[in-house]
């Protein structure tokens, strides 16, 4: 059963390396965490995954890792400073802020529950400014990109050229974005520093609305293949009045958190508004020539864009699993092998020096291929439990028969059956059972 309430995975994450909160030693740094031994590479296979769904399985894709820090101009033209923002209100009494299409109650502040307490709302841009070089002023303004889908259009006549990709065909990109969000919350899923996975689908603009159905079922798909049961998941179009400045039709992937359906992931079609208002802001030209029909046009683009660190959420809370096992209770994270932080954990039944050469070479066996947790501490049924909780799909026994049978022990993280095999045998079963 998925998790119900997020307390679960939030102490989960803590207590077995996941997730911290930022500088914790100093009291916490509001809405930033960081990513402890099994957090960071859990992230690490859902940037992976996405790569090699979206660009390694594909020869119509490729990969660019474009600069966080951006001039002005490229905001300017691409509507963030103008348009990147949300209607902030403020409370009279309690001083807190919130942002006004949030509130249940318009009239009601929902920290301190005065009424008519509530400034008028303004306008507050989300993008984080900075200075480069050593003088501050308006000449060394710079921001940290809201998105990472500017870098892919600005790049669009480098990629065109150098990659000789013709439409249909994308630039994707994983990496850092910043947002100066005025209630961020819900642990990992809503932060001021997060990591995307973005695709810029560049196709002829009487193709958009067939890639823009391609691409909704298509990322549906990914999160259903990755262990997200079908019921846990919708594609949501957006209403005429939450459309982006860009967008002619938007639709979300959404899941159902423990507080209620949620954003995880949008896909867009941005038209071939990005490409214009660059090429107008620059002088440049972005577009193609297509030679079998000696015409210029230029694309239309569909964006499917994700959070790595919320679809992470999504996946942990899907996997969250309670039940029992020889009637102990137990707490497993089935999570899909791609995702989970170790796809294997070798366990020597004993720490006698002994069994100890011939575990370690069973980890380095395998080591080469899968990352690999090596445990020796407590006992067999304790580590069994504490690699079922931290998702583990496998694990590897080496007992004091494997001294002369030179034959071990896989244990089933989501059926507990074990089943013995040779030594020799063992990456092949390996690979058989997590499916790579």
């Amino acid at each position: 059963m998925p998790a119900n309430d997020l307390d679960q995975i939030v102490n989960l994450c803590k207590r077995r390396g996941f997730v911290y909160p930022s500088a914790e030693i100093y009291g916490g740094f509001r809405s930033s965490y960081d990513y402890g031994p099994l957090g960071s590479l859990m992230l690490r296979n859902v940037r992976e995954a996405w790569i090699r769904t979206m660009v390694q399985g594909r020869d119509d894709v490729v990969l660019i890792d474009a600069a966080i820090l951006g001039p002005p101009q490229v905001f300017e033209a691409s509507g963030h400073l103008a348009n990147f923002s949300d209607p902030l209100v403020d409370c009279r009494k309690c001083k807190q802020r919130f942002r006004e299409d949030h509130l249940e109650d318009a009239s009601t502040c929902p920290n301190c529950g005065a009424k008519d307490s509530l400034t008028e709302a303004r306008a507050f841009n989300l993008m984080f400014k900075t200075y480069a070089g050593p003088v501050e002023g308006s000449g060394a303004e710079v921001y940290l990109r809201p998105e990472t889908a500017q870098g892919m259009f600005v790049n669009f006549a480098n990629v065109v050229q150098t990659s000789r990709k013709k439409p249909p065909f994308g630039i994707a990109q994983v990496g850092k974005s910043f947002r100066n969000e005025i209630t961020p919350g819900n642990f990992i899923f809503r932060t001021r520093e997060f990591e995307q996975m973005e695709l810029e689908f560049f196709v002829p603009p009487n193709e958009g609305s067939q890639w823009y159905d391609y691409w909704c079922r298509e990322r549906m798909q990914w999160y259903v293949d990755l262990g997200i049961p079908n019921d846990m998941l919708r594609l949501r179009p957006h209403e005429a009045d939450e459309l982006s400045h860009y967008s002619a039709g938007t639709a979300d992937v959404e899941f159902a958190y423990p507080w209620g359906w949620g954003e995880l992931e949008g896909i867009a079609q941005r038209t071939n508004f990005d490409l214009n208002q660059h090429s107008e802001h620059s002088g440049q030209r972005l577009d193609y020539f297509d030679q079998a029909t000696n015409e210029r046009y230029v694309p239309f683009v569909i964006e499917p864009a994700a959070g790595v660190n919320r679809a992470m959420a999504a996946f942990l809370l899907a996997a969250y699993c309670e039940d029992e096992v020889g009637g102990e209770a137990r707490t497993v994270l089935k999570l899909h092998p791609r995702l989970a932080p170790y796809k294997v954990a070798v366990l020597p039944l004993s720490k006698k020096e002994s069994l100890t050469p011939l575990a370690r070479e069973v980890f380095s066996s395998i080591g080469d291929r899968y990352m690999v947790d090596y445990d020796d501490t407590q006992s067999i049924g304790r580590r069994y439990r504490r690699q079922d909780e931290i998702g583990t799909p496998l694990c590897v026994t080496v007992d004091f028969d494997s001294l002369e049978d030179r034959a071990v022990t896989i244990r089933d993280r989501d059926t507990t059956d074990q089943v013995r095999v040779p030594i020799t045998a063992l990456e092949n079963e390996l690979r058989v059972r997590l499916g790579f």
